[in-house]
């Protein structure tokens, strides 16, 4: 343990406090540790230049390049008394234009001679529509033994692998390379996380030599060598960090809850009107297994839109209510609690109305307990949870204030996972007189990878069977900007869905009233942007507009959050019995709500949301016999990303497949951003999308790990990682999950 402190040095005591502010500051790089671990992004190839055509992508951001000046010209401009230099590059095929003013002309003037090749950084730039780098900070390469070369940099890069770091405007690659080099003899004191046995095992190279590669390869088998092992060493430590977790929880106590022969889940199963898919049954096996230990349930139910999650955990709950506990569902908005209230009371009938005039003998109490309910209702509430009148209560955040006391609570089900706080499902967990038993239901299907990581706590069940009697749904895109007339053709359709007897929805991303600030957060200014420049489209514009031009006459009315959540019930009950046939609204509309009677939903400025969004917004159609309509509405240009990814959402109902794609299009630190309690994501070079086999043999060789050594005793390394990784913020965040 006496190497530490080698890794934990300040850089300012090696590097100097004016380049260890800047790292610091612009990059989060405080420790020696924190540096030798900030990889190089790629690596530029000695000879090799960098595909100029690839800048047009990279506006406005920071870039390095290798390339060959092809020619250099000084103008003078305001009559003589101001000068430019612009200097042109090439990488072969195209090119790209330098500008350097003033005085800064100089020395670029006489070193960037054609021919000289050299790496250059700075922030592209649009000029006369031409993409351009404005003083760009440059280090010459040498090899063409052309004077003004900086030998250090022609030693530094005597390899043939240039790398090239995550940089910033302050810093350039080349800067943070000395940095590096000034760092690396600290790399032989670092300690190998690595149980030596599994290690040598699978071949891998130590943590100082894969360090010193990842840094300084001779060869690209070096830096694919490193990746290797710095891929293991991040799967493994966070593995384990779960293994310990999931360990833990199996010392916790819980009370065995076995439904009841003859009781009331067997009297709700003897009235359902259909059977329930193979799915929902293997699914429910493997719940009722978990309810019947001593320890604890911690299960993840994730599945398709639509493929009966809901029935699923209502079964489950009425299980736990069999045998005398109490079971809650946690929604996190109001509506969503509202129609999980309705829907789950509908379900069960009379089973619902326990110890009401009317109610089955065998039944329970279903209550709702919401932020906004009335005094009286909420005293009532409160009353039947704490007597143990009510078997089941439904609700939102207001399940977990302080107030609330229950007489037995068996299950804790959250449905939405990623929209809770933990501190919120750990309140709700306490309540029980011992730990409940977990079950967490997300909306959308998550890849195999993510559930690894993010859920990795959890056992997982998936239910990927759409239930018999669900039509499919069709999606098309309609290009609003291109081709005005499909939209005129969109709005036609809704007139006649809903003059066939069927309802729509119109879903937009803002509600547009004066309280919301419209986002006009800066912009890359690129010529797909004018769809992008104005803000997105609201509900109560576009609600008037309906109302007054192509819906005219049809029974339009609004939803969004800000509503009096009186006249948000009220709105949703008109729109469940076909009194309001039009329903215009923001995504609180996105989970849970069922009416089967909607059959098309066209989604304004679709391009506005992510790919799982929108396949879990169009689960709201096609619930009944007749088959569901989506329209994606977009303004942006045919062949920019946004409208590439709404044709990947026209193109499947595959949940799955669509979850892939948003992992691939959101940065791998917002995925993890959940597990990792909003704290930088400590992935560096694992990749959550491609290194699916990684994760999974490091989560197997993981839980060996810890059922040997849960204390980790013997290795004092991997409990060094495992410190570094969890901080104080992100320990609390596992405990909780």
């Amino acid at each position: 343990m006496e190497h530490v402190p080698a890794l934990d040095e300040p850089l300012k005591k090696t590097l100097g406090p004016a380049t260890a502010k800047v790292l610091a500051e612009q990059l989060g790089l405080h420790t020696v540790g924190d540096l030798l671990h900030h990889y190089p992004r790629r690596y530029a190839e000695r000879g090799e230049l960098t595909p100029l055509a690839e800048l047009a992508d990279q506006l406005d951001e920071h870039v390095t390049v290798v390339a060959q000046v092809a020619d250099a010209r000084v103008l003078t401009f305001n009559g003589g008394r101001g000068r430019r230099l612009e200097v042109t590059i090439t990488d072969g095929a195209g090119r790209l234009q330098l500008v350097f003013f003033g005085s800064g002309v100089h020395k670029p003037h006489k070193e960037l001679l054609p021919g000289t090749r050299a790496m250059f950084a700075g922030k592209v730039g649009m000029f006369n529509r031409r993409l351009q780098l404005s003083h760009p900070a440059y280090e010459l390469l040498g090899g063409d033994g052309g004077d003004g070369t900086d030998r250090d940099a022609v030693d530094a890069f005597a390899n043939q692998l240039i790398p090239i770091y995550p940089a910033c405007g302050k810093l350039e690659t080349w800067k943070i390379s000395k940095a590096v080099d000034a760092v690396l003899p600290g790399a032989a004191d670092a300690l190998d996380p690595l149980p030596p046995a599994l290690r040598e095992g699978r071949g891998m190279l130590t943590l100082p030599e894969a360090l010193h590669q990842i840094h300084r390869p001779r060869t690209k088998a070096d830096i694919a060598r490193a990746r290797d092992r710095l891929k293991w060493d991040e799967a493994f430590v966070l593995q384990v960090a779960l293994a310990r977790r999931r360990h833990a929880d199996t010392q916790l106590p819980a009370v065995p809850r076995r439904p009841a022969p003859g009781g009331l889940l067997d009297a709700f199963d003897a009235k359902l009107p259909f059977t329930l898919t193979d799915g929902q049954q293997k699914v429910s096996r493997e719940i009722f297994d978990d309810l019947a230990t001593d320890h604890p349930m911690h299960r993840l139910l994730q599945g398709e839109v639509g493929s009966g999650k809901t029935m699923v955990a209502l079964r489950a709950m009425l299980a736990v209510v069999d045998c005398g506990g109490q079971a809650a569902m946690l929604a996190p908005t109001e509506v969503l609690a509202q129609q999980h209230h309705r829907s789950i009371t509908e379900m069960m009938g009379e089973l619902a109305e326990g110890g009401m005039l009317g109610g089955s003998e065998q039944g329970t109490k279903v209550v709702l307990l919401t932020g906004s309910m009335g005094t009286a209702a909420r005293r009532q509430a409160l009353l039947d949870l704490v007597t143990g009148e009510a078997g089941i209560v439904i609700g939102t955040h207001a399940l977990i204030e302080d107030k609330v006391q229950f007489h037995d609570l068996g299950l804790v089900v959250v449905d939405e996972q990623h929209r809770f706080g933990v501190e919120q499902r750990d309140a709700l967990r306490s309540k029980g007189k011992q730990p409940p038993h977990l079950l967490v239901m997300t909306a959308t299907p998550i890849p195999r990878t993510v559930a690894m990581t993010v859920f990795g706590d959890l056992e997982t069940s998936v239910l990927d069977q759409l239930p018999a009697g669900r039509s499919p749904i069709v999606t098309h895109v309609v290009p609003a900007k291109d081709k005005p007339h499909f939209l005129t053709r969109a709005w036609e359709r809704v007139r006649e869905e809903v003059e066939g007897g069927h309802q729509a929805y119109v879903v937009c991303p803002r509600i547009g009233d004066d309280e919301e600030e419209t986002k006009g957060g800066k912009k890359k200014a690129s010529a797909e942007d004018e769809a992008e420049k104005r803000p997105p489209l609201a509900v109560l514009d576009i609600a008037a507009q309906l109302t007054a031009g192509p819906l005219a006459g049809l029974s339009v009315e609004v939803l969004h959050g800000r509503m009096d959540p009186a006249d948000k019930d009220d709105v949703m009950r008109r729109f469940a019995a076909g009194e309001v046939t039009v329903l215009v609204a923001t995504t609180v509309i996105e989970v849970g709500v069922n009416v089967p009677n909607s059959t098309v939903m066209v989604i304004m400025d679709a391009d506005r949301f992510g790919v799982s969004q929108l396949h879990q917004l169009r689960g709201r159609v096609g619930r009944g016999s007749a088959a569901g309509l989506c329209l994606l509405v977009s303004e942006m240009p045919e062949a920019s990303p946004a409208r590439a990814r709404l044709a990947a959402v026209a193109a499947t109902l595959d949940g799955f497949e669509l979850s892939r794609i948003d992992l691939e299009q959101r940065r791998e630190g917002d995925v993890l951003g959940q597990a990792q309690s909003g704290v930088r994501s400590s992935l560096r070079v694992l990749s959550v999308i491609e290194d699916e086999e990684v994760i999974a043999q490091a989560r197997e060789e993981a839980t060996r790990v810890v059922d040997a050594d849960p204390e980790l005793a013997d290795l004092p390394g991997l409990r060094t990682a495992l410190d570094a990784l969890l901080d104080t913020e992100r320990e609390r965040f596992l405990e909780k999950g």
